[in-house]
């Protein structure tokens, strides 16, 4: 099969994985709250930042390399976090962390994911994140921080834009709940599924492994109010020094919208700022990424990485161009996984690369410092 004709693009990949999924599984994965404005106004916030070309640069291949936390990158992409991303694809989670190893590129677990961290992390080579939803109870905390980093986790994501359950009603009204249970209503939807259905029969219905193991074993919860809520707590400032004593590697705190925030997170002594919406899926009046992004670059010289309606490289150009040093992606990678299995997640690799190195070219840009510094339609609306 020759991918590049049938899936030259992130939207084909999309497309593929809606047609393949149940459809309370398509519901989980490309849902948002509210009435969705936030998770629609990220892609369109994007697709409205122009970027100057110029011309007589010559014949050179541009390099895609970048440097963060003190590692060298081969491109500025990286997979974000989704929970139980095993819901999404049979065995997503080993799948992912395969191609990010395979590629180079850090692969950020879940605390929410279907697999452990021990599972996880020596699959996922020298760049494995982990991402924290932060637990109330300190043993808890004490406990899932050491698992991680004899797992292998180098880099702890705090989460710090969940501070209270968010509503997302089209995932309510799809019947998910969690741990998944099949009703006839979803076993109609799995039934015209079979690539989904096939593999869930061998590897199981997924469960929130890392949060059972404390939580104990709980059923027939709301998908928006499951197991993991009841172990976390809501955390301050307190919250983060603690977890900045007790982790001896890099910190990052994802949720970042406010350049005051930043200025603070900077005086607190994080290592990097992740500018983030949260997929829409929080706070349906919150601002796009993008629009926030120059904004958290004026007040912080730390390191940003972005996320938010990214559908292909030359987004990626366009968060890097307003400030960001590293571009996340969540929900692309799981189109990819569930359009075309276990070997999706290279083939977005290719297209996020093709799509750079075309684009690069065009802007006449021999590395990702070169890309112009002022776009065009990028002025924030807060």
């Amino acid at each position: 099969m020759n991918l590049d004709a049938r899936y030259p693009s992130v939207a084909d990949l999309k497309e593929r994985a809606r047609r393949r999924l149940p459809r309370f599984v398509w519901e989980y994965l490309d849902s948002g709250t509210g009435a969705e404005r936030a998770r629609l106004a990220g892609p369109a916030a994007l697709q409205g930042i122009t970027l100057m070309p110029s011309i007589l640069h010559g014949e050179f291949a541009p390099d895609l390399s970048c440097t963060l936390l003190g590692r060298t990158l081969p491109m500025p992409v990286g997979i974000g976090p989704v929970g139980m991303s095993g819901l999404v694809w049979p065995d997503a989670e080993r799948h992912l962390a395969r191609a990010a190893a395979a590629e180079g590129l850090p692969y950020t677990l879940s605390t929410v994911a279907a697999q452990t961290p021990e599972e996880i992390g020596p699959l996922a080579g020298n760049h494995a994140w982990f991402q924290m939803y932060p637990p109330r109870d300190e043993a808890i905390r004490l406990d899932m921080l050491a698992r991680a980093r004899a797992a292998g986790f180098s880099v702890l994501v705090l989460t710090a834009d969940v501070p209270v359950a968010s509503r997302r009603e089209r995932l309510a009204r799809s019947g998910l709940t969690q741990p998944p249970r099949l009703t006839p209503r979803l076993m109609a939807q799995v039934a015209i599924r079979p690539a989904w259905a096939l593999g869930m029969a061998r590897m199981g219905l997924p469960r929130m492994r890392l949060i059972d193991s404390y939580a104990g074993d709980t059923s027939g919860l709301p998908s928006t109010a499951h197991a993991g809520y009841l172990l976390r707590t809501s955390p301050d400032r307190d919250y983060l020094r603690w977890l900045r004593d007790h982790w001896d590697g890099p910190l990052v705190v994802k949720g970042v919208l406010n350049p005051d925030d930043a200025k603070m997170l900077q005086a607190e002594g994080v290592d990097a700022l992740w500018v983030s919406n949260h997929g829409g899926r929080q706070f349906d009046a919150a601002p796009a990424s993008i629009r926030q992004l120059p904004q958290v670059r004026a007040a912080t010289d730390l390191p940003l990485i972005f996320d938010g309606g990214v559908t292909g490289g030359l987004d990626v150009l366009r968060a890097i161009a307003l400030g960001a040093d590293f571009v996340m992606m969540a929900r692309p990678w799981h189109y990819a996984l569930a359009a075309l299995g276990a070997g999706g997640p290279a083939h977005l690799a290719h297209i996020l690369r093709a799509d750079m190195i075309a684009n690069m070219g065009q802007l006449g840009a021999r590395r990702l410092s070169d890309l112009p510094s002022r776009p065009h339609g990028a002025a924030p609306t807060g």
